[in-house]
């Protein structure tokens, strides 16, 4: 068990931290239609580009395992909001998916905020 506690939250952050460094990055080959696509939701498109910048933030510092804590504070309550506003529609089953993976991933920052970044990690 105990090396399964030094590895699982490294492997963990770095789960999480794909998922959000592809988002970022993808969303960057197509500015403009992530501008459109949160104006859609009732968003300023000028957003987008702090949300890519959050996105690979997030993603950075997980692999890293800078800050833990924090970023799985604020990585949660992301995933929530935007599970909120952007997955809302309930008679889609894709929207619907959408909405609980997000919840999911929400519950995995949960964790990090909970437990801090294990022994690979800049945090100590």
């Amino acid at each position: 068990m105990d090396k399964l506690n030094t590895y699982l939250p490294l492997v963990a952050r770095v789960l999480i931290a794909v998922l959000f460094l592809l988002a970022g990055f993808g969303k960057t080959m197509d500015v403009a239609g992530t501008a459109g696509y949160m104006a859609s939701v009732g968003l300023p498109g000028f957003l987008a580009w702090p949300a890519i910048i959050f996105e690979i933030g997030v993603g950075v510092l997980l692999i890293a395992g800078w800050q833990t804590r924090i970023v799985g504070l604020v990585g949660a309550a992301f995933c929530i909001v935007t599970a909120v506003l952007f997955h809302n529609n309930f008679a889609d089953q894709m929207q619907m998916v959408s909405f609980l993976k997000n919840l999911a991933i929400a519950g995995g920052f949960l964790l990090l905020a909970a437990n801090g970044a294990g022994k690979y990690a800049v945090d100590k």
